[in-house]
């Protein structure tokens, strides 16, 4: 590969972290009143829990899904330590992530990737090359060795935890030069020397080509891949030993974090779910719920949340809880959306605790960050709020009471289980609502600790709870 190709790909990843734009994230947004003196039911539905298509097991004293579902954690980081030892890293912090209640991690990209050890996985090269072969200057990843990455997924399993792969199928890097009929020019396509043998591509699996000019989007410059050809489909998900069914049966992954969905056409996720399973969920950049609502039911996937995640910023660093009351994809269908406070690409919401309070105590499928909950929060905390989400986190969401500093919702229950009612509050003085509960004449508690009362409703099933300042108290039957 020439110098020139590989410093240029160098400076397209120092410019972008994975594999994102966010020029096109929409700003609108309509502004709901306050709510005071009435219930609003956000959704309507049988109350069942979120589910990620695969029920967990009950193997002694490992995690199973509680009443409220599960939880995922991102085990990584932009620029996590290179070095090899990342696989391993993750596999020592499994048992403790079970038994807090997370039943799911996701990983970075696994294969080799143009940069080699010093990669985070988002140019990636040899979809099949696990740290077992050398190319692009390693042999090892940058996250360790195919033996290791094996155990770790071992491990995950031994402990009742799910293992998501991230998917980059939108563009390829660490090509060879090769002359291009299609644009008169060299292009760095030439794929046909990967060390694994598998998924060779050249001039003709990328844009443009005899299938068009481009697709739905390119990223960075990187070759972008053409997945209306039958070749690239074959290896993607149509052959016994494709990219997709390889990562399923053979690595062991149970589901997939695709990244920038944005470049390519639904049916490319929805096609590849239809033919191996697992859980899914895509990485579109955009605010716009319309937009994510649209993708996850053309995709037949989740989709993370990012409507909930502005909406959020808005509401905790911003002073204005009224926020809270706009439209999110959880609202839209809570069984697609993937709710968060920060990943590796962005991390802009300051106020987290609250943040993760109300991912947690709402419906949809909360993902922890890894340096949230190893690094910079409350470790105890975190663990309470998942405790709460696994036994407590039931039935359809009603928001009972907002202002600028207040909120107040109400998860409902479900199949026996009281739901709860999480007060947020923002303020810098404790404050004190009389609300509306499903509950006569019984005892309820703050599951948090962070209030001593321990009311009971009345025979109208209100009861007066309180929230401490700048923090949030969470509660239900004290069962």
């Amino acid at each position: 590969m020439k110098k020139t190709h590989f410093i240029l790909s160098l400076l397209a990843l120092a410019l972008v972290s994975s594999c994102q734009n966010n020029d096109e994230l929409s700003t609108e947004s309509v502004k709901k009143e306050e709510v005071h003196d009435k219930i609003v039911n956000v959704t309507q539905h049988d109350g069942r829990p979120f589910s990620t298509g695969s029920e967990s097991g009950s193997v002694k004293g490992k995690f199973v899904a509680g009443p409220g579902g599960s939880v995922l954690i991102q085990g990584f980081y932009w620029d996590v330590p290179d070095g090899g030892n990342w696989w391993n890293t993750v596999k020592d912090k499994l048992t403790v992530w079970s038994n807090a209640g997370i039943g799911a991690v996701w990983l970075p990209p696994a294969s080799k990737a143009q940069n080699g050890a010093y990669s985070m996985g988002y140019d990636p090269t040899d979809y099949y090359d696990f740290g077992n072969f050398n190319q692009n200057g390693s042999t090892e990843t940058r996250f360790g060795s195919r033996t290791e990455l094996e155990a770790l997924i071992t491990k995950a399993h031994a402990e009742n935890m799910q293992v998501y792969a991230d998917i980059v199928i939108n563009h390829n890097s660490g090509g060879q030069s090769e002359a291009n009929p299609f644009t008169g020019t060299n292009t760095w396509t030439n794929f046909s020397g990967v060390a694994s043998g598998k998924f060779q591509r050249n001039y003709n699996d990328f844009y443009k080509n005899a299938y068009g000019n481009n697709d739905e989007g390119a990223f960075g410059g990187f070759p972008d891949l053409c997945h209306a050809n039958p070749h690239v489909q074959d290896w993607l998900w149509e052959r016994d030993d494709s990219v997709a069914k390889y990562y399923k049966n053979v690595m062991k992954f149970d589901g997939w974090r695709f990244d920038y969905v944005k470049g390519f056409g639904p049916w490319v996720v929805n096609t590849w779910n239809s033919k191996v399973g697992g859980f899914s969920v895509g990485e579109l950049w955009d605010s716009n719920v319309n937009t994510l609502e649209w993708w996850a039911n053309n995709a037949n996937s989740s989709v993370f949340d990012f409507a909930a995640y502005y909406k959020m910023d808005e509401a905790f660093d911003n002073g204005n809880l009224n926020v809270l009351n706009d439209d999110m994809m959880w609202k839209r269908n809570p069984y697609k959306a993937v709710t968060f406070v920060a990943n590796h690409d962005t991390d802009i919401i300051n106020n987290k605790m609250p943040a993760y309070a109300y991912i947690l105590t709402h419906e949809g499928y909360p993902t922890i960050f890894y340096r949230d909950y190893e690094e910079w929060l409350n470790k105890e905390r975190l663990n309470n709020l998942i405790w709460i989400h696994n036994n407590k986190a039931t039935g359809t969401t009603s928001i009972l009471y907002t202002d600028n500093d207040e909120y107040i919702a109400r998860r409902n229950g479900y199949n026996g289980n009281p739901g709860l009612i999480v007060y947020i509050n923002t303020s810098s003085n404790w404050q004190e609502r009389w609300i509306d509960t499903n509950w006569t004449n019984q005892q309820i508690k703050d599951f948090t600790g962070h209030s001593s009362w321990y009311p009971t409703t009345q025979g109208d099933k209100r009861v007066k709870i309180q929230c401490p300042p700048n923090s949030y108290s969470v509660w239900s039957l004290n069962l």
